[in-house]
């Protein structure tokens, strides 16, 4: 059961941007970056309250991915990508993103909080941040 309402242009842009911002991490660092998009998606707090479509959370501005802003978000979604993103459209969630709304890759150790969230840990390059579920109930719901 998909968690998000989408369509077939919906995955493919989820997928494009799993691709453009966590590639280099392999399948499951895009995973974990895709989980962090399908949660703003559900979310409905903090930076998140306006966004309920895939595509307001691709083009969110400002606050939105670096690889939209800076413009490396031109590559076409390949099959693989569509697989995995329809994988957390579907309710799968990876650790250490499961709750996530944020992640960034920083030059070295992850920080403890990072605007205010906590770390909740690091897969290969990213640091991934979660609020806390008083702060933000919706991303901490059952499917």
């Amino acid at each position: 059961m998909a968690v998000i309402k989408t369509s077939s242009s919906d995955v493919e842009l989820l997928a494009r941007l799993m691709r453009a911002e966590a590639e280099g991490d392999g399948e499951i660092g895009m995973l974990c970056a895709g989980n962090v998009m399908v949660n703003r998606v559900r979310a409905s707090c903090l930076d998140f309250t306006d966004i309920r479509t895939v595509e307001q959370m691709v083009f969110q501005s400002p606050g939105g991915f670096e690889a939209v802003q800076k413009g490396y978000f031109y590559q076409r979604a390949r099959e693989q990508e569509k697989r995995l993103a329809q994988k957390l459209i579907n309710g799968e969630r990876y650790h250490p993103a499961e709750f996530a709304l944020w992640f960034f890759r920083p030059d070295g150790d992850c920080p403890a909080q990072w605007f205010g969230q906590w770390n909740t840990g690091r897969y290969k390059s990213h640091c991934f941040f979660a609020p806390l579920a008083s702060v933000c109930p919706s991303v901490y719901g059952t499917y």
